[in-house]
């Protein structure tokens, strides 16, 4: 039977023994989004649970926000610019409780409410360098020429790095010399402004922490600072600097009590930022650039380049890390909320999708395309559901049996598990802190005592030895001349006792004994 054979008839066996069922699959819905731009929520409060989807299109245009009901697209509105994530949340406290959807775009936040456009957030403008004001400000007036403006503006760049500078210089920078005199007329009667975009985006609880309590925007930008917005009027309540520009967040807590925020940034590390400071304090390098973040109960796993997977606590001690078979694309918390079940799902470059409980691999989902973005959660009316879009724009839907169970260890070797469990070390007794402090304050005093031991013990060792040769009471020879060994054994069988004496030459090539 060859290869292809063989597969097809594996297939059905593959099937039966899956824990997931396969809901609908649809390999042509040109659908090109990421797990940041994924989305389930009951948007019309009848407990029907749709897929909301920031569609990136083409990159350049045929932007969308797509809903999804069951297997059918719903409804779908045009994005102006490239989107960057998205949220679902509380806004309010009106009856019936629907959610609204923000979708981040550049420098904006589109809030939607019953599937229509309803507010739009514009990120606080940046202060402008008074050098550059002053370059566009000579370009109005035509006193400078394009090559001496170039010059200038590339000075200033060095000195406050591309960051610190405005989207038309950057563009203009960008333009080759033939190009530049038509930007600069085009632009140069527009009022020069300078605005930072959205990198990530997550949601906070403002007071409670029900299920359906209202719910703070937190979004993280270019220019290295957390917002975090009111859900109702969309004021700044707070910002937070970080070293470095953020890419995936984790939000737990209460705005109004406590919070914390951990951010993975660019910089390939982890910083946590808490309500009364308003700078990053702790920080946990990954040694390499993160693709994904997921918070699991009280530790955050956090997915790399380098084909590992690692976890942390949140004071940012590390855990444990293990490497993968092929380089991580995105991933995804399973909550399984009715059996108590919490793991991570982890797309992988070769077309699988591994699911992990703690550090173990306990069931592997294979595709026929690579996945870049999963959720998981309720969809339609069905638990446990499983939505994963593929790098070529299909959308796959699977549901989790109801019996499934996942045992820990099943889909890899290694050690048994209760290597792995940690020991009951009993706490420290007072006798035992006393003890320490007693050798910590006489070490030097103990150390010459031990040594002094050793020695004595090493001369009344050697001392026995020479006793021994000299009055041959060693059953071997020391003798050159006479090389005999002599050994002694009592039989005993019954109540009969035989002696048995053996005197063997131990010279080199004798057989006699």
């Amino acid at each position: 039977m060859d290869d292809k054979n063989r597969d097809v008839a594996a297939a059905p066996e593959e099937r039966a023994n899956s824990k997931w069922l396969d809901a609908h699959s649809d390999p042509l819905a040109a659908l090109y989004t990421f797990s940041q731009c994924m989305g389930l929520a009951d948007l019309h409060a009848d407990g029907d649970y749709k897929l909301v989807v920031a569609d990136l299109g083409t990159g350049a245009y045929n932007m969308k926000l797509k809903v999804y009901k069951g297997t059918a697209l719903f409804s779908e509105n045009s994005i102006i610019d490239l989107p960057t994530a998205l949220a679902v949340f509380l806004m309010d406290t009106n009856e019936p409780r629907t959610p609204a959807v923000a979708v981040a775009s550049g420098s904006y936040i589109y809030i939607y409410k019953n599937i229509r456009p309803y507010f739009k957030f514009t990120l606080p403008t940046l202060s402008i360098s008074t050098a550059e004001k002053s370059v566009w400000d000579q370009v109005k007036q035509e006193t400078i020429d394009m090559k001496t403006m170039k010059e200038m503006l590339e000075g200033i760049r060095n000195e406050v790095t591309e960051r610190g500078l405005t989207t038309r210089t950057q563009r203009f920078l960008m333009l080759p010399e033939a190009e530049m005199q038509e930007f600069a007329d085009v632009h140069k009667h527009t009022p020069l402004k300078r605005q930072t975009v959205i990198t990530c985006l997550d949601t906070m609880k403002k007071s409670m922490a029900d299920g359906d309590a209202v719910s703070c925007l937190v979004l993280g930008t270019e220019n290295r600072d957390i917002y975090i917005l009111d859900p109702e009027a969309f004021t700044v309540l707070s910002v937070l600097t970080l070293p470095s520009m953020p890419v995936f967040m984790s939000v737990s807590g209460l705005f109004d009590v406590d919070f914390r925020i951990i951010v993975a940034c660019r910089d390939g590390c982890l910083y946590t930022l808490k309500r009364d400071a308003a700078e990053a304090k702790s920080k946990v390098d990954l040694g390499s650039q993160p693709v994904g973040l997921v918070r699991l109960d009280k530790n955050i796993v956090v997915g790399c380049m380098d084909q590992t997977l690692r976890c942390y606590s949140t004071k940012g001690r590390k855990l444990w890390s293990i490497a993968l078979p092929a380089t991580i694309t995105t991933l995804e918390l399973m909550d399984q909320q009715r059996h108590g079940f919490k793991a991570v799902l982890v797309a992988l470059t070769n077309c699988q999708v591994h699911v992990y409980k703690d550090k173990y691999l306990v069931d592997v989902i294979t595709c026929d395309d690579v996945i870049t973005g999963m959720k998981f959660g309720r969809y339609g009316r069905e638990d446990s559901t499983l939505v994963m879009v593929s790098r070529g724009g299909g959308i796959l839907v699977k549901m989790l049996k109801r019996k499934a169970q996942f045992v820990e260890g099943s889909h890899c070797g290694g050690p048994p598990l209760t290597q792995m469990q940690k020991l009951n070390i009993p706490k420290k007794t007072k006798l035992f802190v006393d003890q320490t402090m007693r050798e910590r304050d006489n070490c030097v005093l103990m150390h010459l005592t031990f040594q002094h031991d050793l020695y004595r013990l090493r001369f009344n060792t050697a001392k026995a030895y020479v006793h021994s040769l000299q009055s041959s009471l060693n059953p071997i020879s020391t003798s050159l001349t006479e090389p005999v060994k002599l050994s002694a054994t009592v039989l005993t069988r019954m109540h009969a006792r035989t002696h048995a004496l053996v005197l063997q030459c131990t010279s080199v090539g004798s057989r006699y004994t």
